[in-house]
């Protein structure tokens, strides 16, 4: 249920200034290195970065990208050549982002998480003209850029610490009108990776839109926690911050504590992140004891996977303050859909789509659902996605001939018009004829006062599937997987209980805090293989 309008009066006008999407997309900025220049000429002395103690001001932060241009440049980026970048969050990924961008060529960020066979997929793939890695913000960056023998060191006014190789064989891509602007994989539910192009448009859309709703200024300072190298840190929370004037405050890597201090000491007034974030964060509140200082905080923001109940609650509780939730995905840059500021839910739905993009729930022979029907979510608009890189196929299968992104995942649209994600199509379990979907089994599982995290999975079993559900629990907390069926017995139905609960002391994610169920899935049938033999 939405509660009614509260809060600050200009979001229901800052939503109606983006209702005419030609005159929206005809004001946004020719390419996404323009964001940097505007705000230099705008406002040059305001704090565009901050990092640990260092900061950038908007014309510092031009100078560097302008630097790190002309760096590249002689090092014989081109346009059309992708450019990789091995790195976590800091200002020199920042900069590297608008500076790749300058000269028409793609960044393809890479998280320095990743493994040495990740990353070298995604390099065979789209063939970079250079390699760099941020070794200075990153250890992991070090440890690859040691192995791929990165001597040369380039200095771009951030950092004077970016190791460079080199790949000869490169074949620039043709720029046109819809040029990309940055290439990003993701394994998504196949655990291949895919190249998703995103183009210049598509991200200053999502910047522009995302800046509006939120109401950001240049008073604002956003916690840039979120991988760059992904959607969501790098469209909604980075492009969307300097679009708007306002100060991004760069961290690496997430931790509770160093939050709670950046909420009392930064002035922090806008907190992104995804489900993961805010459960170690309550966990952190609940284990210390300690009130929550945040004099500046405006609001919080979840997305990137599924937002359940008790957790919502339990933030809201200790923060005071709603948290909201949207919906997104890379091929859409991310963001589909998202509540609204002064429109706060007591459920967790993600909201109505956002101006300028429209959806469709379909059937599975491409039939509109009736009203509060579940069907496959499909998206247009200027968000979604040139395509998969060299993948035409899959590119023609994703997005169909009238410009429809089938998501894959599935939704109910509530009377209000907000979306409730019900799970992914190929997600969902069919026990015994009975559709089970593993969002609505992990919803009572994390209501047990005990689980920090489930993450449910279908098992092939002969002539059937059954539901395995990995738990992580809290910190400090005590239970077992006996505990945990006879709590999913009370509020299930027979179909949907887990036939094998498994107590992980963490479940796998990815670096935004994704769990990994491809990885759980795979798990769960070799559980089965060995129970077998």
């Amino acid at each position: 249920m939405a509660a009614e309008r509260q809060g600050d009066p200009r979001a229901a006008a800052a939503e109606a200034s983006l209702l005419d999407v030609a005159a929206v997309i005809a004001s946004l900025p020719r390419r996404i290195d323009d964001v940097p220049a505007q705000g230099a000429a705008r406002a040059p002395a305001d704090r565009a970065l901050e990092e640990g103690a260092r900061t950038w001001s908007y014309a510092q932060l031009e100078a560097a990208v302008a630097l790190a241009a002309d760096v590249l440049s002689r090092a014989g980026v081109r346009p059309g050549d992708r450019v990789l970048v091995v790195g976590e969050n800091c200002a020199a990924l920042v900069v590297l982002l608008f500076a790749i961008a300058r000269l028409e060529a793609w960044i393809v960020p890479v998280n320095a998480r990743l493994s040495e066979r990740e990353i070298a997929a995604i390099r065979a793939h789209c063939t970079p003209r250079r390699a760099l890695y941020l070794v200075a913000s990153s250890p992991d960056a070090a440890a690859h850029a040691t192995r791929e023998g990165a001597a040369e060191a380039l200095s771009i006014a951030t950092s004077s610490d970016v190791r460079m190789t080199a790949v000869a064989d490169c074949v620039a891509e043709p720029a046109d009108g819809d040029a990309v602007a940055a290439l990003l994989y993701t394994t998504g539910t196949t655990g291949e990776p895919k190249g998703v192009m995103l183009t210049h448009r598509n991200l200053l859309f999502i910047a522009k839109v995302s800046s509006t709703l939120r109401l950001l200024d240049a008073a604002d300072r956003v916690y840039g926690v979120l991988p760059i190298s992904h959607v969501y840190g790098l469209a909604s929370v980075c492009l969307g911050t300097l679009f708007a004037g306002a100060c991004l405050v760069l961290e690496a890597r997430y931790s509770p504590a160093a939050l709670v201090q950046a909420l009392r000491d930064r002035g922090l007034s806008v907190v992104q992140g995804v489900p993961a974030m805010y459960a170690k964060l309550v966990d952190h509140l609940d284990a210390h004891a300690e009130p929550l200082s945040a004099p500046r905080l405006r609001f919080l923001y979840a997305g990137g996977s599924p937002l359940d109940a008790a957790l919502k609650a339990a933030v809201e509780a200790r923060i005071g303050h709603p948290l909201h939730n949207g919906y997104g995905l890379t091929e859409a840059s991310p963001t589909v859909t998202q509540t609204r500021l002064d429109l706060p839910r007591v459920d967790c739905s993600v909201g109505p789509p956002i101006p300028g993009v429209a959806i469709r729930l379909v059937d599975a022979q491409g039939r509109d659902v009736a009203a509060d029907g579940i069907g496959e979510l499909l998206v247009r608009g200027p968000n979604v996605m040139r395509g998969y890189y060299r993948n035409a196929e899959l590119t023609a299968k994703t997005v169909d001939a009238g410009g429809w992104l089938h998501t894959g995942d599935l939704a109910r649209a509530g009377g209000d018009g907000a979306l409730t994600i019900v799970g992914r199509g190929k997600e969902l379990i069919i026990r015994s004829g009975f559709n089970v979907h593993p969002a609505e089994v992990e919803a009572v599982l994390n209501a047990h006062p005990a689980v920090r995290q489930s993450a449910v999975v279908g098992r092939e079993v002969p002539g059937n599937e059954e539901v395995v559900a990995f738990i992580e629990l809290a910190e400090g907390a005590h239970a077992t997987g006996a505990d945990l069926g006879a709590f999913a017995a009370q509020h299930l139905a027979p179909y949907k209980r887990p036939a094998e609960i498994v107590i992980l002391p963490g479940l796998p994610v990815s670096a935004t805090g994704k769990i990994l169920k491809q990885r759980l899935r795979t798990q769960a049938q070799a559980m089965r293989t060995a129970q077998e033999r």
